[in-house]
């Protein structure tokens, strides 16, 4: 499906390189969420999210991709607080040891992507310390991605 839908877009995928580079990138999470969509009403299913505080505050999703859903049970939680729920749960340690990819393309980690640490980010969150230049870069994520924290808005707002 991905690579008719790229192929139909042909020249029109233009432009900066890395701006392409992850458009064809995020086509994979807009492809899964139009799925589960197509499958959730036929069945009368809502969609779930699995995203997390980190992510919704680094913006760290893909705008009408995984981050369209029906409701969140994981939102107010931070990466670190997730693992705790895995191992109260029982869940097999090589999920939680696992590290954290959007599975956007092969080798991909989420910090080497972003450049920040889940754990920086939840001591950022929940009050504790961290380095001027973490906090710095968190914040500068957070603003360059409340475009994707809010309904898009209307002519004359």
């Amino acid at each position: 499906m991905k690579n008719a839908f790229v192929s139909a877009l042909g020249d029109n995928l233009c432009g900066d390189e890395r701006a392409v580079h992850m458009a064809g990138i995020n086509v994979n999470p807009r492809l899964r969420m139009t799925t589960l969509y197509a499958l959730g009403q036929a069945r009368g299913y809502l969609v779930a999210c699995t995203g997390n505080l980190d992510e919704a505050t680094l913006g760290y999703f893909t705008k009408w991709g995984d981050g369209a859903y029906d409701f969140n049970p994981i939102a107010d939680l931070t990466v670190g607080e997730i693992y705790e729920h895995l191992e109260f749960l029982g869940c097999p340690s090589n999920v939680i040891k696992k590290a954290p990819s959007a599975g956007l393309y092969q080798g991909q980690t989420d910090e080497q992507e972003m450049g920040v640490k889940y754990s920086d980010v939840d001591a950022y969150l929940r009050g504790g310390e961290v380095s001027p230049e973490t906090r710095a870069k968190i914040e500068k994520m957070y603003a360059a991605s409340a475009h994707k924290r809010r309904l898009p808005l209307k002519f004359g707002e």
